[in-house]
């Protein structure tokens, strides 16, 4: 609705608590008329389980400051700073109202303060017309929470003025001694732009965009990428909810800490295990220690099996954002091993006690993918955890894949043979190798595994498709299949009867065969460079890539072909197409980092491979750049048909490689 709303924050180390840190909000509102909407400003603090906090009142009605204390912070004062015109210095007029609860838990806050709020309050500002407004008065309870004891005190800070104008909340830690003074108003200002100053020049330094000829602005749009995605690092902690074969009901796994990057901080704040491969890619890149932490963490996640659950939804503020449907974790099933390519990266400067106490993990974790996803021959593999219901689906989804609606088998069964996994695995085989190397370890049976799984003749005697062209998966397929509209008989005569479903329609029986759905999956020998650079397949991908009517868009690759029978089709009624043509970056960039590949290798698809990397990397920058400049946002994925940014955002996930792909750091 027209308003800008600016949140800056900056810590200054000291003491034995992690230091100070400060606050500022600036409100405007841009295109609006006169007079400008009142603006309440909401400011939470709250204890959960531990920790104590002391209101400090001005005038019975403005919370001026809070004085607590909690295990990890010590002693410490938050102080409310009377809000500010846009400058900075001069005052503002500003009505305030406080609120002070019991707390049912973090993830209900926001309930108590809408059950807290009313319209009795006026806005006087003086010359001009007295205005109502909504702001937090009594607290009289949460329906159904009546009996339970409190988690926590809520102590809430609201300011209501007209905008523009500026707040600013100062938290100073009661171990700092020899404070130099306030971090608010111009000293505030200083540290900002100081950290900016200094972030730019580390910035150069490390992706060298500048050097490179990038203009200021394409600099300014990557430098958003990387640190929307530090910003969106998260410390969390709490237990997963866990369905194992050998239990009937699910249970809450161990209490777990993970310290992690997360795809969106608004509507995916949590972690996702496939994801952090990537996220860790270019994190890796900025602060590899920082990197190392979180490779640890998530390794430190696995269970006595060896296996990490693919989404970290750990205690109810988490579950508090998650469809029912996704809370369950199983614990046989996977998701690729993509910290693997971090920590490939991460390899030669890694410290050796580092590795030490990481390799055990990465063994039983090495181990759990090939004891419990194994295919139905030797050195094939099969993704667990497909849809069970294929009735009810287009085509089942295979949510451990992290393609969740990528078309697969029509009717699942033990016999599937997925070409992704078996690739994954031989990279998981190949790090594994070199970690053991690297230690002095042996590292024997990851090398012949490696060699056996990167075998290209054993390769395509498993996964090549001679009638398509292509590498595929295999199983019991039928390309027949489609949703139809179904009539739902009453539940009772003379009841009306419900509204009708789409249900799947097999026209033609399933038979074991190769699965045609190029896109994505048939790319993964090129993607993970299994391909021998003199392969004779290597021209076929090359050209099914830069094919037009399959996999080619003026924006980048998109993951399904659009001469296939499911592209952008519908899953079921409810469940739109998601991996069926839209154009996801980090399959992206694995593409460019293997034509960097091949481009630099000996062999006849050299300049063929140099070619449609150059294109391919101009295309998928100048879009993601493009819809940044009209949104303002990275994307989760972008229309393989505009270019436009759909799907969740603000996303500064794995879109936020192209900061790799413009600096050419594979």
């Amino acid at each position: 609705g027209g308003l800008f709303l600016k949140t800056e924050f900056v810590k200054r180390p000291g003491g034995e608590h992690g230091g100070d840190w400060s606050w500022r909000v600036t409100a405007r509102m841009e295109g609006a008329g006169s007079p400008a909407p009142l603006l309440s400003l909401f400011f939470y603090i709250a204890t959960d389980g531990q920790g104590t906090l002391e209101p400090h009142l001005e005038n019975k009605l403005r919370l001026a400051a809070v004085t607590g204390t909690s295990e990890e912070l010590g002693d410490f004062t938050l102080t409310f700073l009377h809000p500010t015109a846009e400058n900075g210095e001069d005052p503002k007029y500003a009505s305030y109202n406080y609120l002070d609860a019991a707390s049912p838990g973090l993830h209900r806050l926001t309930e108590v303060v809408r059950s807290s709020l009313s319209n009795r309050f006026v806005f006087a500002l003086p010359g001009k017309p007295r205005r109502r407004f909504f702001a937090v008065d009594a607290f009289r309870g949460l329906p159904g929470a009546a009996g339970e004891p409190p988690r926590g005190r809520l102590l809430l800070h609201q300011v209501t003025l007209e905008p523009p104008g500026t707040v600013e909340v100062t938290f100073e830690s009661g171990s700092v001694a020899d404070r130099p003074g306030r971090l608010a108003g111009g000293a505030l200002s200083a540290a900002l732009a100081q950290h900016t100053a200094a972030f730019k020049r580390r910035f150069e330094e490390t992706f060298e965009l500048g050097r490179k000829g990038f203009p200021t602005s394409q600099q300014h749009f990557a430098q958003a990428a990387l640190s929307d995605m530090l910003g969106g690092m998260g410390y969390f902690h709490g237990r997963s909810l866990v369905q194992s074969p050998l239990q009937e009901h699910p249970v809450p796994a161990p209490e777990a800490v993970l310290f992690t990057a997360v795809p969106s901080r608004s509507f995916f704040p949590r972690g996702f295990l496939w994801d952090e491969g990537f996220h860790q890619l270019l994190l890796a890149r900025w602060d590899p220690a920082l990197s190392r932490e979180v490779i640890a963490h998530w390794l430190d996640l696995m269970n006595a099996e060896g296996w990490i659950p693919r989404e970290q939804i750990l205690g109810e503020e988490a579950r508090a954002k998650v469809p029912p449907e996704f809370l369950l974790q199983h614990s046989e099933t996977a998701n690729p091993p993509t910290l693997l390519l971090a920590l490939q990266r991460l390899l030669p400067d890694s410290p050796l006690p580092y590795l030490r106490r990481l390799f055990p993990r990465l063994r039983a974790w090495y181990d759990w993918y090939n004891r419990t996803q194994a295919g139905p021959l030797p050195l094939t593999f099969r993704w667990r955890g497909r849809d069970p219901h294929p009735e009810r689906f287009l085509n089942p989804k295979t949510l451990a894949s992290g393609l969740d609606d990528y078309p697969r088998a029509s009717h699942p069964s033990s016999e599937e043979r997925h070409l992704d996994l078996r690739c994954w695995m031989a990279l998981a085989s190949r790090v594994l190798g070199e970690v053991a190397e690297r230690l002095g370890e042996p590292a024997g049976p990851y090398w012949e595994m490696e060699q056996a799984l990167s075998d290209n003749g054993l390769l395509e005697q498993l996964h090549w498709a001679q009638e398509l062209g292509a590498f595929a998966d295999y199983g019991n397929h039928s390309s027949a299949v489609g949703l139809r509209w179904q009539r739902v008989a009453p539940a009772a005569p003379g009841r009306p009867p419900p509204d009708p479903q789409l249900v799947r329609e097999v026209r033609e029986a399933p038979r074991p065969r190769f699965v045609g759905a190029l896109g994505y999956v048939s790319l993964f020998p090129l993607l993970l460079q299994l391909l021998r650079p003199d392969s004779p397949r290597l021209p076929t991908v090359l050209a099914t890539m830069r094919n037009e009517r399959q996999l080619w868009t003026p924006f980048g690759l998109r993951s399904l072909a659009r001469d296939n029978p499911l592209y952008m089709q519908r899953n079921t009624q409810h469940d739109p197409p998601y991996w069926r043509g839209p154009i996801w970056v980090n399959i992206n960039y694995l593409a460019l980092r293997a034509l960097h590949g091949y481009a630099s290798a000996d062999g006849p698809q050299r300049e063929q491979a140099a070619a449609i990397y150059r294109e391919l990397r101009h295309n998928l920058v100048a879009n993601l750049y493009r819809q940044y400049t009209e949104s303002g946002f990275l994307w989760e994925q972008y229309s393989d048909s505009t270019g436009r940014g759909q799907g969740c955002h603000p996303f500064a996930g794995w879109s936020a490689l192209v900061v790799l792909v413009m600096a050419e750091d594979y």
